[in-house]
């Protein structure tokens, strides 16, 4: 491949692979991406990742190229593989023949259904941020140079460089999701103060009493029906409160022994 090409393509997969503070990510459509371009950048017949959350739970992601291929071979290391040994060393597996690694034992199941594929070689590298690890990327290629040459490093360091960055993009979105959830909380309580005190200023000069007694009679109408304030809140300012039964619990004044949601 041409240099200035693929310096290209690496540029679009690292964009790729960081654009994910973004509504709607889905890391279904996200990682076939990427893996789509791993396999542009590397000359690759597929690619897949292999990700692993703390409980256990595996998901399988491939490039569009070969995809039910790569599935499979992803899939059949289940008993071994080059992506499991990349997740449990937290090391790459370099480039290595199918044929060789057949003959030495290694991955029997991995590497039968890799050659029913026609893939001559693999390599895998973890997918990690820091010290966490969340699973491998791994490329099957269709040819593999003989001996250990610069370009199997180079394709080996690219690939751990598409997924550091991806690693990194999903940790980002998931900062991200746990941030806009915050925001939102905080968001919807301070308007939920907001209405509350809109709807006791207007119960205090409707009733030319304190505002803290029309608070009392806001929050023990509340809790007598075991609703929200906000709810009520809201009922004061739409008018279509029981304001007859709004005012009786003024008058109760502050009865701490009914219970129900403030």
């Amino acid at each position: 491949m041409h240099r200035s090409t693929r310096e290209i393509r690496l540029a679009e997969a690292l964009v790729e692979s960081a654009d994910t503070l973004v509504d709607g990510f889905e890391a279904a459509h996200y990682l076939p991406r990427v893996a789509d371009h791993c396999v542009r950048l590397l000359a690759a017949r597929a690619a897949g990742f292999m990700l692993i959350d703390e409980d256990g739970t595996v998901s399988l992601a491939a490039s569009a190229a070969h995809r039910e291929a790569a599935l499979d071979l992803l899939r059949a290391q289940r008993s071994g593989g080059p992506c499991l040994d990349s997740y449990s060393s937290g090391r790459p597996v370099p480039p290595v023949s199918i044929g060789a690694a057949r003959a030495a034992a290694r991955w029997p199941e991995f590497t039968e259904r890799a050659l029913a594929h026609d893939i001559v070689g693999t390599f895998a590298v973890p997918l990690r941020r820091h010290e966490r690890l969340l699973g491998a990327l791994n490329v099957f290629v269709a040819t593999l140079p003989a001996g250990t040459s610069p370009e199997e490093h180079t394709e080996l360091r690219l690939a751990q460089l598409i997924a550091d960055c991806t690693a990194l993009g999903l940790q980002n979105h998931a900062v991200y999701v746990q941030c806009r959830t915050v925001a939102g909380q905080l968001q919807q309580a301070l308007s939920s103060r907001v209405r509350i005190e809109q709807a006791k200023g207007m119960l205090a000069e409707r009733w030319n009493t304190a505002a803290d007694d029309a608070f009392v009679a806001l929050r023990q109408y509340a809790r007598r029906r075991r609703v929200p304030l906000d709810r009520v809140a809201r009922e004061v300012i739409d008018g279509v409160v029981d304001e007859a039964a709004l005012r009786r619990e003024a008058g109760r004044g502050g009865d701490e022994g009914d219970a129900g949601p403030a």
